[in-house]
């Protein structure tokens, strides 16, 4: 335990710490479960977003089986010229959130192309920004930990450091002070015996002479 001024100075100043410590530690304790319920609901909405993946990916399998023949180039028809990520505040945390994708698709002839070439192209432009949500998912989910590992952190240190800290350098100073007053007093009453006894022998000597 480090070494404090046993002094009233102290005292009051680790009164205020404690006192600021115990009026911040709940509005920190509020902040980690609300972050703690936004983690939540981004993990649930993740899982949402890759599963959406997983049944798109299934179904444009089951709609064109044909994309198992390797030999028809499919090939930079369709390309992403841009991704539009804003931002929100949630909890005094920054998340991202996917405004649109943009996409750019190659001209292609008809003729040259399979006739189910437009539907390919449409899909995969779907497919693509289901991913994107899910990147953005995840990003969401990644700074959300990270809030609430750093949150958890700051309750962690108030309520096993600094509260405990604070009351246990209260409750040294108030012994050695109360401590030193009984010692003062006592030794007042000794100073004060003293020099009563020094009067009677005073007198006693004056009253022989």
């Amino acid at each position: 335990m480090a070494k404090i001024a046993l002094n009233k100075s102290v005292l009051h100043r680790q009164h205020e710490e404690l006192s600021l410590y115990e009026r911040l530690l709940p509005s920190l304790d509020l902040k980690r479960m609300q972050l703690t319920g936004e983690l939540k609901r981004a993990r649930d909405r993740l899982a949402m977003e890759q599963a959406e993946v997983e049944r798109e990916r299934d179904r444009i399998a089951d709609q064109l089986p044909m994309l198992a023949n390797r030999e028809i180039d499919l090939s930079g028809l369709v390309r992403v010229e841009s991704v539009q990520i804003e931002e929100e505040n949630v909890v005094g945390v920054k998340l991202p959130v996917l405004v649109r994708v943009g996409f750019v698709v190659e001209h292609y002839s008809m003729l040259a192309k399979p006739h189910w070439v437009d539907v390919f192209v449409e899909e995969l432009q779907g497919m693509v920004e289901l991913r994107a949500r899910v990147e953005v998912a995840k990003e969401r989910v990644r700074r959300l930990e990270r809030a609430v590992r750093r949150v958890t952190q700051r309750v962690n240190l108030f309520e096993k450091v600094l509260i405990p800290a604070a009351k246990e350098n209260i409750k040294r100073i108030q012994t050695f002070l109360a401590d030193a007053e009984r010692t003062a007093v006592v030794r007042s009453k000794i100073t004060k015996a003293m020099h009563e006894r020094q009067r009677k022998t005073s007198r006693g000597r004056g009253a022989m002479a």
